[in-house]
């Protein structure tokens, strides 16, 4: 607990525009403030702050400890709220959205069992096309792919998952096989339009990492995964789609993977709530709940997932 109690010092001095202002918000003494900190360094070895009477600079270590101090720190938070929460009886309404893919295939069964857990909760399942929003519908969890830029919500990954390169036997072996993303130009793809992205485009990376994005050959375009799909299936073309929903079809030999060795943007599954204290035994026990149904997901290897 000394090393948490540390951090906590330490973030809330770096905060602090000099060690007088600092020891106002820890109310204790300057020369507190100065022998804990001194303490602190000594402890770890290494000097976290330039400081003189007026003003305090971080060292680049000192800006480390601050900024993975205040992840662990909130780490712990949402930690000790989720124990908390447990003791509660969820009840009362709660909102969850999901994609329409996804949402029938795994959150529908999960509100299912969910609700069977905890009757006394009213679960309004919103599936739809484009997400909704946390703060601005009034939605209690959504389930989220990729990155989970808004500082202003918490994000538990239920599962990893991949976007990857698909096309039918058939089709390939009328069209050939691309051995590289700028072949791709000379195929027919089948684009899904989500959101506000570039029509058309394709963007990925090779395993050094280097970045290419890549004009489509554009045979046919929708905003449904299952019409894509089923488009791919038939022969139509190149498509991109989550590990989740042609995983089967790959094991079946249905589809076939395409180039492989390059690497889609992520699309690890989360789910998002708000962030902020107290959150409600529901959201709690509903996170819970969904990390307990993708636990087998996320102790299988890759190529197992799904």
């Amino acid at each position: 607990m000394q090393h948490l109690t540390d951090m906590a010092f330490f973030v809330t001095l770096a905060q602090s525009r000099n060690l007088s202002a600092a020891a106002q918000d820890l109310g204790v003494s300057t020369g507190a403030v100065s022998r804990r900190l001194s303490a602190l360094e000594a402890r770890l070895g290494i000097r976290l702050m330039n400081r003189t009477t007026r003003r305090m600079q971080l060292t680049e270590e000192g800006e480390l400890y601050q900024e993975e101090g205040r992840r662990l720190l909130a780490e712990v938070d949402e930690l000790e709220q989720r124990v908390a929460g447990r003791r509660a009886q969820p009840q009362g309404l709660l909102r969850v959205n999901a994609g329409f893919g996804f949402g029938r295939h795994f959150i529908g069964p999960a509100v299912a069992s969910f609700i069977q857990r905890h009757p006394g909760v009213e679960v309004q399942l919103q599936l739809t096309d484009r997400p909704l929003q946390l703060h601005e519908d009034g939605i209690d969890v959504c389930i989220r792919f990729g990155e989970v830029p808004d500082a202003r919500v918490t994000s538990r990954q239920l599962a990893s998952n991949r976007r990857l390169l698909v096309a039918s036997p058939r089709y390939l072996q009328q069209h050939g096989v691309p051995q590289h993303p700028q072949d791709l130009r000379k195929h027919r793809c089948i684009f899904i339009r989500e959101r506000d992205e570039v029509h058309g485009v394709w963007a990925m990376r090779d395993a050094q990492g280097h970045a290419l994005a890549v004009k489509l050959g554009v045979a046919a375009t929708t905003n449904d995964g299952e019409v894509a799909l089923d488009w791919a299936l038939q022969g139509l073309g190149i498509l991109q789609r989550s590990e989740w929903h042609v995983a089967p079809y790959l094991r079946s030999g249905r589809l076939q993977a395409v180039l492989p060795g390059w690497q889609m943007p992520g699309a690890d599954i989360h789910a998002v709530y708000p962030a902020r204290k107290n959150l409600s035994a529901k959201v709690v026990a509903f996170v819970e709940h969904l990390s307990e149904r993708f636990a087998p997901l996320r102790q299988a290897g890759p190529e197992e997932a799904w």
